[in-house]
């Protein structure tokens, strides 16, 4: 019985079995779906296959699921990129690795990528998302700078800047394609993209 597992204080890594990790990409899922207005908790429970009391028990709120789903996102995120930058054995591999990833996230639709700047919009007024978010954003800029530093000190290619410098720089490229994927959907980012590819190229020899 879903009762019996209630606990006063529980969180969401203190739910039995899977039922934390169905909870919160259901709410991922809805997110990018419907909008963060039209996740309700009827809906998420629904997909989720849980009552909807258990989600009102373990989270009391949907902002704090939403916390949760920001912590997966960053998850899911580093991970890419993690496998995007590893076994790189040039300036040139690692850039189209870092491409492959970023075609990866827009493959088959944009709904990955409109839940995350529907989370972006949501932070400017709940300050545990913004934080959440805030967090994620220094994850994926370190790991794509420690990789970077590796990589130029096993002499795997030259930086031409700073490394966390060029990490940042290169998430604001993704992001600002991603945007104009978003705005413009019509627009053919392939061009957007090789010009992107220029402009690292510049900097990692």
């Amino acid at each position: 019985m879903e009762a019996a597992a209630l606990r006063s204080g529980s969180t969401a890594s203190e739910l039995p079995g899977d039922r934390a990790a169905r909870i919160v990409e259901a709410m991922r899922t809805s997110v990018a779906a419907r909008g963060i207005a039209g996740s309700t908790f009827d809906h998420v429970a629904r997909e989720a296959g849980v009552s909807r009391g258990l989600l009102h028990y373990y989270f009391q709120t949907k902002e704090r699921l939403l916390v949760e789903v920001v912590r997966r996102e960053s998850q899911v995120r580093g991970e890419l990129l993690r496998q995007a930058v590893a076994g790189a054995h040039s300036g040139d591999e690692l850039i189209d690795a870092l491409v492959r990833s970023f075609e990866d996230l827009l493959a088959d639709d944009s709904s990955g990528v409109v839940m995350f700047y529907e989370l972006l919009t949501l932070a400017q007024r709940n300050e545990e998302i913004a934080a959440e978010l805030e967090e994620l954003s220094r994850t994926l800029r370190l790991q794509l700078s420690q990789a970077l530093q590796h990589g130029s000190a096993a002499g795997v290619f030259e930086l031409r800047a700073d490394p966390d410098d060029l990490a940042s720089f290169l998430l604001a490229l993704a992001d600002g394609v991603m945007i104009r994927r978003m705005s413009e959907p019509a627009l053919d980012v392939r061009r957007l993209m090789d010009q992107a590819v220029a402009a690292a190229r510049a900097l990692l020899a």
